[in-house]
């Protein structure tokens, strides 16, 4: 991988992180807001907010796991790891970095892992 596609791959992958994080504060301070409001409500209305409460705290965390595996691709560029797979430690496809920055597994190797025999 040469640099030019290197520091493209590392620019796509702060741009995501900026959009996650974003994302994940916003849904952090939505589900404050929620709890907020739901004390002052009837039954119902807490039952409502708690559920949205729990759908935000799950799209949250999703986001956040989400979060650590960019910080781990970002993290690869700069040990000087990026592109390799975790697994056989050969390249992974430029054309798969492209589409998933973030990968840490070749097509073959995410295969057998997808088919459960890694």
């Amino acid at each position: 991988m040469n640099k030019k596609q290197l520091q493209r791959s590392r620019n796509q992958l702060l741009e995501a992180k900026e959009t996650l994080v974003d994302r994940v504060l916003k849904a952090e301070n939505d589900g404050r807001e929620a709890d907020a409001e739901s004390e002052a409500r009837d039954l119902a209305d807490q039952a409502s907010s708690s559920y949205t409460k729990e759908l935000l705290f799950s799209k949250s965390n999703s986001d956040r796991q989400f979060l650590q595996k960019i910080e781990d691709a970002l993290d690869r560029i700069e040990k000087g790891e990026y592109g390799e797979c975790s697994i056989c430690e050969e390249a992974i496809g430029l054309k798969r970095l492209e589409a998933v920055p973030w990968a840490t597994l070749c097509i073959k190797c995410q295969e057998l892992q997808e088919q459960g025999r890694l």
